[in-house]
């Protein structure tokens, strides 16, 4: 009987996606600082001359948040999830341009067709990120890899960084360590030199709460957690987690790159720039909840999806959290529809304290063409309205 196939698994990263198109719109700012983010007035300015004039961080003003940034600003210690004003301060004199996901979806369609073209058997895990099962290929496996970062930047003009091991867990964690335009290729023998001496928190699933309860029992590295023994981890972290935590230390994971997954849900949310009162406010946060139900209307029509389940989440400006939700009676892909359920639910929440985010989210999701979506309701009045 024929052995099985080691398995051959690319995780594919693009560098600095985001940033990374802009640069391919604003071709001038290539090797500057530039942060992605913020609210929707950093658009560059056309000049007399032909010129562009861009906005700079020293002028921000709003409580937005870094989506992503080039390499040059990274360098400065800015990276995505902080926040603008505070970045301004490592980085003034910084670009600072607004998101454009309709960019980056297109260039997300792109670079995936070309590389679908050469391996099918691909897992989306995001915009900007897939997983590659190029088993099949054999020893041919790193050819394959290298071939499809010139299919991507010929589709797309842009650089991607490719990690090729023996499973989703070290092909995820190798893809980030010759970044930018990388190919790193890790066998199962190079887990003790090239894996262990990584930081706990490299382990995709290890967040910030995690790495700060390892590093308390003095567990720094991944080679750190290999050589620790279950009983000193088991009380931190119960039988379920301790066991997870063994393994992928070890560099284990019989997960396989799935074709397909199903959807859970689909939603939208916006934080505001100050916070709004629900009275004083009331034209903005109307504004705000029709735009996102419309939102999560097409995107739900998009993968030819609709919803049972609507549901709402508000943050209040003492950053606590309130979610409703309200089950239709049949599947919903119309928008308006989704605000009147939107607007049900806000009906019961009191409204004692500002509001410093909004979203909208539909669950309990099928096929639009099998559910027979609702017909269009009249959107009733609610707080906001």
């Amino acid at each position: 009987m024929t052995a099985p196939a080691q398995r051959q698994i690319a995780h594919l990263d693009m560098d600095a996606f985001y940033a990374s198109v802009e640069l391919l719109k604003y071709p001038e700012l290539r090797g500057q600082a530039v942060v992605i983010g913020g609210g929707r007035d950093q658009h560059p300015v056309e000049q007399v001359d032909g010129t562009r004039r861009f906005a700079r961080l020293r002028d921000y003003v709003g409580r937005g948040v870094v989506t992503t940034s080039t390499y040059e600003a990274r360098a400065l210690g800015i990276y995505s999830a902080m926040g603008i004003m505070k970045v301004a301060k490592l980085g003034p004199d910084a670009i600072l341009l607004p998101t454009d996901f309709d960019s980056y979806r297109k260039f997300s369609s792109m670079f995936k067709e070309a590389v679908a073209g050469i391996a099918p058997i691909i897992e989306n895990v995001g915009i900007d990120e897939i997983y590659i099962d190029l088993t099949e290929f054999g020893a041919r496996a790193a050819a394959v890899a290298r071939q499809i970062k010139e299919a991507v930047t010929a589709a797309t003009g842009l650089s991607c960084s490719i990690g090729l091991a023996p499973n989703k867990l070290l092909a995820k964690i190798c893809s980030d360590l010759e970044k930018p335009n990388g190919l790193t290729i890790l066998r199962e023998e190079d887990i003790a030199t090239r894996v262990w001496p990584l930081p706990v928190q490299k382990i995709n699933g290890v967040g910030p709460k995690a790495k700060e309860k390892l590093n308390n029992i003095g567990i720094v590295t991944i080679g750190d957690l290999a050589r620790t023994d279950a009983s000193v981890l088991r009380p931190h972290f119960g039988e379920l987690n301790t066991s997870w935590l063994c393994r992928v230390a070890q560099g284990a994971d019989d997960r396989p790159v799935r074709t397909s997954s199903e959807t859970k849900s689909v939603s939208r949310e916006v934080t505001f720039e100050r916070d709004l009162q629900v009275v004083a406010d009331r034209p903005v946060l109307s504004a705000k909840i029709e735009a996102l139900c419309g939102r999560v209307a097409d995107d739900l029509k998009k993968h030819d999806l609709a919803g049972k389940t609507v549901g709402i989440k508000l943050k209040f400006e003492d950053f606590s959290t309130v979610t409703r939700d309200i089950t239709l009676p049949k599947n919903t892909a119309d928008p308006l529809t989704i605000l009147k359920a939107a607007r049900d639910c806000l009906k019961r929440v009191p409204f004692e304290k500002k509001i410093r985010l909004l979203g909208v989210r539909i669950s309990t999701l099928s096929a639009m063409s099998a559910a027979g979506a609702s017909d269009s309701a009249q959107a009733e009045l609610f707080p906001f309205a």
